[in-house]
């Protein structure tokens, strides 16, 4: 039965990101917003404790995409993407890599791309200056 405070859009209840993610805001994974995921194709263990989003994510990543993407065609925030990704990925199901071209992912073990040169940020001051 529904309570008298239960939303309801569409064709199925609201549920708060936190009720998705087990009221976690972050995971362990390097997953930046570019980073490329892919099933791995293995089975879902038995043990796994994973939910219907879960399962959803991995329907829609037979083959490599970005996280950017995968959050946008499952329709849930960023993080929310991540932290079930980063479950997905303790559990063998998916692949991360770094971006096409070797950006930098946080958590991965590369060092941070160097700043940029002095002369390169005077440049951009000038140019939204004259805007």
């Amino acid at each position: 039965m529904s309570g008298p405070y239960e939303e309801w859009v569409d064709d199925g209840p609201v549920v708060r990101s936190y009720a998705l993610t087990r009221g976690r805001a972050r995971t362990k994974a390097p997953l930046d917003l570019m980073s490329v995921v892919a099933a791995t194709g293995a089975l879902v263990p038995n043990n796994a404790d994973l939910g219907r989003e879960h399962r959803r994510l991995l329907e829609l990543i037979p083959r490599s995409r970005q996280v950017a993407d995968v959050a946008s065609e499952a329709d849930l925030p960023l993080g929310v993407v991540r932290v079930l990704l980063g479950d997905l990925l303790d559990h063998g199901l998916i692949l991360v890599r770094p971006p096409a071209g070797g950006g930098y992912v946080p958590g991965a073990t590369q060092s941070a791309p160097p700043p940029p040169s002095e002369s390169i940020l005077k440049e951009v001051i000038t140019g939204l200056r004259a805007l």
